[in-house]
């Protein structure tokens, strides 16, 4: 039996993407359950991505920490991805939105004519950074559903609470760096699926 024949042989575990070309804010109301699919038809697993501002209220925010801080988290314009994945708990869900991260890392290294600049990104748990220079916001939460994940990348410093970095330093065109993330999301979800039809059970031997 050839590779490809075997490859055939695997249940594929699709994660549905769809790049929305309209732009518009993200204020936290997005991150909810069946987002993509009421809104765009969009069913099952999924990422969207758009490219719009964000300015998200405290009624609307998740992360306690930000809220008793009273940090405000905005940015003029970012790419922003709303990941909604069924079945999941939130450790499952924080799990895929770190993965998430380290995927974005690969592929802003991979699309950036600036080396220097781009190897000396890092991720702090879910957040990308260059020195002290922010380039992502991040935040993962359950529905009764599914979990969801809100991830998103500074395309401009305009409007930015804090010290960032953006594409835009890193020359890197918004669009592009959004379609090659969900891509490569989808390519991991793939492979995680796959590597867990190929084991058989641990037993003693």
């Amino acid at each position: 039996m050839s590779k490809n024949t075997k490859s055939r042989l695997v249940p594929k575990a699709q994660v549905q993407t769809r790049f929305l070309e309209q732009q518009f804010k993200y204020d936290g109301t997005q991150l909810r359950s069946l987002f993509a699919y009421m809104n765009y038809g969009v069913l099952g697993d999924s990422i969207v991505s758009w490219v719009g501002p964000c300015d998200i209220s405290f009624d609307h925010m998740i992360d306690g920490e930000d809220i008793r801080a009273q940090s405000a988290i905005r940015g003029g314009q970012m790419v922003h991805f709303i990941t909604e994945m069924f079945g999941l708990n939130l450790s499952n869900g924080v799990a895929v939105q770190r993965l998430t991260t380290a995927i974005a890392i690969e592929v802003l290294r991979k699309l950036s004519p600036l080396h220097e600049l781009a190897q000396s990104l890092r991720r702090d748990g879910d957040d990308i950074f260059a020195g002290d220079r922010k380039l992502s916001i991040s935040i993962a939460t359950v529905s009764p559903v599914s979990a969801l994940i809100h991830f998103a990348v500074n395309v401009t410093n305009e409007g930015t609470p804090v010290k960032t970095l953006a594409l835009q330093d890193l020359q890197i065109e918004p669009n592009s760096f959004a379609k090659s993330l969900m891509e490569s999301f989808c390519s991991e979800m793939l492979s995680i699926h796959q590597a867990t039809c190929k084991v058989r059970p641990a037993t003693s031997y």
